[in-house]
């Protein structure tokens, strides 16, 4: 009688540390997704463009590429930067200088954080449509939006690089609304408006809000 007691005791604990365990790691709240037929706004930013990260034009006019590079395009400039004429054919076949379109108008309060143009979004085989913000040399936190049917996971990936580790800011509360027929025809239209938990420091409030346009794609 003794024995079964006890089996049943460890057995309750072991219930009850299941459900604190998982209550602990379900931190993503679902956020119902506001649907509309013509999302209006100020989307013209979809319209603009920029060159990929660390490609410019030097002082010769010519696109160079300064940062995340490769080593042999060093070795195809002289010392004030000019890439040589007959080097430019190869040049340019390992520098990417395609027109990248912008995606995402916003503003935040965030940490490590000097904003970005983009955001891309995918669909998975089981129909989870998931996107994350560009990160840059400056910006270091990243915003994640995964849309499944009429909801959606919302939270913030920081990444620090001046020793603040890795952390993830939750969303607290917000709101979302999409553009119900550009979605269908795979692209995300949408206005947000997200808070989220600080974790690190928690007397100050991080939000983020603004717009996106951003084409789905498939994997």
């Amino acid at each position: 009688m003794k024995i079964k007691l006890v089996i049943l005791f460890i057995l309750v604990l072991t219930g009850l540390s299941c459900k604190t365990t998982l209550k602990n790691t379900n931190t993503h709240r679902k956020l119902k997704i506001e649907w509309t037929e013509n999302l209006k706004g100020d989307f013209s930013f979809k319209d603009k463009w920029s060159y990929p990260e660390y490609v410019y034009r030097n002082a010769h006019g010519q696109l160079s590429c300064d940062g995340n590079c490769p080593l042999e395009t060093d070795r195809m400039k002289d010392a004030s930067g000019k890439i040589y004429k007959d080097s430019l054919q190869a040049f340019y076949a390992l520098i990417d200088t395609t027109h990248v379109f912008h995606s995402l108008r916003s503003q935040n309060k965030m940490y490590e954080y000097s904003g970005t143009d983009f955001i891309e979004f995918h669909k998975t085989e089981n129909g989870i449509v998931k996107g994350k913000s560009a990160n840059n040399v400056s910006t270091n936190s990243s915003l994640i939006i995964e849309i499944q049917n009429d909801s959606c996971l919302v939270w913030v990936d920081f990444n620090s690089i001046r020793g603040l580790g890795q952390n993830i800011f939750p969303l607290t509360n917000g709101s979302i609304t999409v553009d119900r027929k550009r979605f269908e025809e795979g692209t995300l239209k949408a206005a947000f408006d997200f808070h989220f938990k600080n974790t690190l420091e928690p007397n100050i409030p991080l939000f983020w809000k603004g717009l996106i346009h951003s084409k789905i794609k498939t994997e």
